[in-house]
């Protein structure tokens, strides 16, 4: 999910062409070609549909039944004008008669429920074959729209669940009285598709989105870019750096592996190359700092808003909690880059390849909406809704103060239309993460998944985590995180909070292993489009990008032993104190994978310096000295030993 697609400046050439890499590894982009009248027709219903959401989201109060059933009949229509069949060569302004038959009865039948609201909710369980009918339709012509806009994996899933359901998971003995409970609870109750997935992503998520489209829209993200430039670039390795600064800048308002990868790597990654990064470095650097945008307050990643509402907590408490571990992620991340240079030799950008600084000081102004955006979501002034609209009119305002990317009438249409295209997937993978977890609930099959994994861990929690983990990791290969994070909530999440993971903590974990997906092989989706660009081995950069993103694979462990990292029942000292040493501790980390630290390090160093920093990180005085102890003994024979490894060298 992509709340903006980040463009490449028009001077940069990337090495291959950027909507190849992104046709081919974000599905998202594999759309139909509307053209001249057909385009304006379309754009006109995907812009309607945003209008339609944001007057909906802040002010309408209409009954649940009815916002949600029109707002999936929307996503179902808009589903199949924007998303064909099949990859492949597309004829222009055409679409076949099964998709338009596909298209009216899917969207006929949510509109039959939101039409019949009212009765349907009165009449109980009691449905008409025809009324049973029309939910298989609903439910298919849906999971076909996410099939299409998502991919194959997720709908596979689905599909195994259902057909558990339909044939081991109910007690009714016939499949008639099967298929009825089936119906009723996934497509008509609200334990399925209009369970909590897709109730957040109409509420909430929706608006951001919209926000993105024209956030884009001012130039923010080639700002981004520059000013990374201007703040790193000059350093050992600057354009790394640029590439782990600029990423996590972007991380605050995109929520997109593959876009983001895509986006900022058609810049930094041929600059990385030119400096002297090997191609499999370049490529990893930036899919690593790209993923991290998911968990990069204040707007992270679709999941986020989903957690506030399992967990029951504001959403603004979610971003607080988040801010620590995302700080170490992206620390991990930049300190490898730094060894990297370090231990290669790399130079920084030259002065006359830096931006100028007082030309970028002058266009400060377009953080205006992500700073006013950040406030009203940190004091709750506004409801988070409210605060992304206000912040959506602050961007159309201090976009009349730059010319090249001025948002005109025009421009409005257009972010409205691509706000309404890019809710298009979020939704879909929603409302099939609504079905998963419905049918996991509506079979029991949780309290028996549950049941199964604590006796089989038995009272030991890190191995309930492990299990959990590979779980995230294994889902996440074909699972987008929102959808990911949806089935984890439902049935790994409980585990760890009866193994006595505080309930926050268990959430953030499944959240985190659900992201770090992207990047562990063999999918590694992230990976290999900077692969792409970087024209690098895919399997090697997915395995360097594993190695860079090891804050990732650490942090929640942490935070699920410990959540005093997630500002759970501690003090501001406490918090000043793991800020401190967990660094250092992501500094150890990071220095023994790269073998680095002074000079190159034998591998008892190496191992030395990696228990420590793994006790650094974990919170607690007694492994705080003794990692601290460690990384000491291993930085002092570092540094008594610099001038002969400057001779042998």
């Amino acid at each position: 999910m992509a709340f903006f697609r980040k463009k490449a400046p028009a001077e940069v050439s990337a090495p291959m062409d950027l909507e190849s890499v992104m046709k081919k590894f974000d599905r998202e982009s594999n759309t139909r070609i509307w053209e001249g009248k057909s385009k304006v027709a379309v754009n006109c219903v995907l812009a309607a549909f945003s209008i339609f959401c944001l007057y909906v989201t802040l002010f309408a109060s209409w009954l649940e039944e009815y916002r949600l059933t029109s707002f999936v009949a929307f996503i179902v229509l808009l589903g199949y004008l924007v998303y064909p069949a099949k990859k492949g060569t597309q004829k222009v302004n055409f679409m076949p008669w099964y998709d338009i038959v596909l298209m009216i009865c899917g969207t006929g039948a949510f509109l039959y429920y939101t039409a019949n609201a009212m009765t349907i909710i009165q009449q109980g369980s009691n449905f008409e074959w025809y009324q049973i009918l029309i939910g298989v339709v609903g439910t298919i012509s849906l999971i076909e729209v996410c099939r299409r806009s998502v991919g194959l994996p997720i709908v596979i899933v689905a599909g195994c669940f259902i057909i558990y359901a339909l044939t081991f998971g109910l007690s009714n003995p016939t499949l008639s009285g099967k298929l009825n409970y089936t119906v009723h609870y996934l497509f008509y109750g609200k334990e399925g598709i209009l369970s909590t997935p897709i109730n957040v992503c109409s509420k909430f998520i929706v608006v951001f989105i919209i926000f993105g489209a024209f956030l884009e829209r001012t130039g923010i993200a080639d700002f981004f870019i520059k000013i990374s430039n201007t703040i790193v670039g000059g350093f050992s390795g600057g354009p790394a750096k640029v590439a782990v600064v600029a990423s996590a800048l972007m991380g605050m308002v995109s929520g997109s592996s593959v876009a983001n990868t895509v986006g900022s790597g058609s810049v930094t990654i041929p600059l990385m190359k030119k400096t002297g990064y090997k191609s499999e470095f370049a490529a990893a650097t930036e899919a690593s700092a790209s993923t991290g945008g998911q968990i990069m307050p204040p707007i992270m990643g679709a999941a986020a808003f989903l957690m506030a509402d399992y967990v029951g907590i504001p959403y603004s408490n979610i971003v607080v909690r988040a801010i620590l571990p995302a700080i170490l992620y992206f620390a991990g991340v930049f300190i490898s880059v730094h060894l990297e240079a370090k231990k290669e030799g790399l130079r920084g950008l030259t002065k006359e390849e830096l931006p100028r600084i007082f030309t970028l000081l002058k266009k400060t102004y377009l953080l205006l909406p992500l700073i006013i955006l950040i406030y009203l979501v940190a004091t709750s002034q506004r409801s988070i809704q409210y605060a992304a609209a206000i912040a959506i009119v602050i961007a159309i305002a201090v976009s009349l103060f730059n010319k090249g990317n001025r948002i005109t009438p025009k421009r409005i249409f257009e972010a409205l239309a691509a706000g309404g295209q890019g809710m298009i997937t979020v939704a879909a993978a929603c409302g099939v993460a609504g079905i998963i977890a419905g049918t996991i609930t509506m079979t029991g099959l949780a309290n028996t998944m549950i049941n199964g994994i604590v006796a089989l861990a038995g009272n030991q929690v890190i191995v309930a985590l492990f299990l959990t983990m590979l779980c995230c990791i294994v889902l996440g290969m074909g699972v987008p995180t929102t959808a990911n994070y949806c089935i984890m909530a439902a049935t790994c999440a409980p585990i760890l909070v009866r193994m006595g993971v505080p309930q926050i903590a268990a959430h953030f974990f499944v959240f985190y292993f659900g992201i770090v997906a992207d990047l562990t092989p063999p999918v590694a989706l992230a990976a290999y489009a900077g692969a792409a660009i970087a024209q690098a081995n895919p399997m090697k950069t997915a395995i360097t990008a594993t190695k860079l993103a090891i804050g990732a694979f650490i942090v929640p462990y942490i935070f699920a032993l410990n959540p005093a990292m997630l500002l759970v029942d501690t003090s501001v000292w406490e918090v000043v104190l793991i800020s401190i040493t967990s660094l250092a501790g992501m500094f150890a980390v990071a220095a023994s994978l790269e073998g680095y630290l002074v000079h190159h390090m034998p591998w008892y160093q190496r191992v030395l310096s990696l228990v420590g920093g793994l006790m650094l990180i974990y919170p607690g005085v007694v492994t705080d000295v003794a990692g601290l102890a460690l990384f000491a003994i291993v930085a002092v024979i570092q540094f008594a030993t610099r001038k002969n490894a400057t001779l042998v060298r």
